[in-house]
């Protein structure tokens, strides 16, 4: 009887040999979940491991070691020597090995973009974020029972999204929340980061874990957004120049479009040439020319900030160096009388 019992039982060495690096759980395999005689239980650096016995936790084995499962004291070896003492009854055990090294460098990212509205701009944007993220199990018992269950092996992968899962809906409440501008998102990364371990620490010593690492790689916002923004920036440079003018967005757009018709022999200037109007485009964009750079000359004021003025429209091409050269001459003589 003895004989064909101990036939069906766990080998004499019972150990985790060569782990995946992406499993999280394994169950040791036997067909019987019965227990050798001085069978020896190898837990190695790295690992743990889960005792149940009877369908009950019977110890948790988190330090390193080789367990002599006939003499070592411990929860269930205690309970299995008393068990030894009558085999009329086959006793089931299940050991579970887990990891307890850190599992690092696991990627995520955001399948689709976040959606906030741009402090800045005020305006709906659309953005995409990736990084990684490392995590240990520090609490085996708790990840065992609540989340794993029952399952002969659990991945790292399946843990990655369940995970992933968590940390993008902390990441969409927070840009909810801060409404990060456009064109200081990358400086704010790292308080950012900071935030998100902050906020999905919880998330995860609800799983058994414990953070240990989590960083931003990467943002890239949709292309609708850039292009609205950089839209808007322009104007924003535009009005700004204008206003160095002493000119309004309006007014400079108006000098601009002018010069623009009268210097393109095949736009407007030419298509007006065609019709006869040609000059009077050309003649338009002198008197308004003139009658900007006069209004400038003549108002009262610093004459320097004058020079200023007169020097944007240089830049923007209203006026040539040549007539700005004469301008500032009539300035500085102005200044001598």
């Amino acid at each position: 009887m003895f004989k064909k019992f101990f036939s069906k039982q766990l080998a004499s060495v019972i150990e985790w040999n060569n782990p995946d690096v992406n499993t999280l759980l394994y169950k040791f395999p036997s067909s019987h979940n019965e227990i050798k005689d001085a069978s020896k239980l190898i837990v190695a650096p790295g690992q743990g491991c889960v005792l149940v016995y009877e369908g009950r936790i019977t110890d948790v084995l988190t330090q390193p070691d080789i367990y002599n499962l006939a003499t070592d004291n411990h929860p269930f070896i205690t309970s299995l020597l008393k068990i030894r003492q009558n085999f009329e009854s086959e006793h089931k055990l299940k050991i579970y090995f887990f990891r307890t090294a850190e599992v690092v460098n696991q990627y995520w990212g955001t399948a689709s973009p976040i959606k906030y509205v741009d402090a800045s701009y005020n305006l709906p944007v659309e953005l995409g974020l990736n990084g990684n993220f490392s995590y240990k199990i520090s609490q085996p018992l708790f990840l065992f029972t609540d989340i794993i269950g029952s399952q002969d092996v659990f991945t790292v992968n399946a843990m990655k999204q369940i995970i992933l899962e968590r940390i993008i809906n902390q990441l969409r409440s927070l840009f909810a929340q801060n409404k990060y501008a456009y064109n200081s998102i990358d400086a704010e990364l790292t308080n950012i980061e900071d935030e998100v371990v902050s906020r999905i620490s919880a998330d995860f010593e609800s799983l058994g874990l414990q953070i240990t690492d989590f960083n931003i790689t990467g943002t890239i916002f949709d292309e609708a957004t850039v292009e609205r923004i950089g839209r808007i920036a322009d104007i924003t440079t535009d009005t700004t120049a204008a206003a160095q003018a002493g000119l309004s967005y309006t007014e400079m757009e108006k000098l601009r479009a002018l010069r623009d018709a009268a210097q393109n022999e095949g736009g407007l200037a030419g298509m007006g040439a065609q019709l006869g109007v040609g000059m009077e485009i050309g003649k338009l964009f002198s008197t308004e020319k003139d009658n900007f750079t006069q209004k400038i000359s003549e108002e009262n004021g610093d004459n320097f900030e004058k020079l200023q003025k007169l020097k944007v429209l240089v830049d923007e091409q209203i006026i040539t160096q040549e007539e700005f050269n004469e301008l500032k001459k009539q300035i500085l003589n102005n200044l001598k009388l």
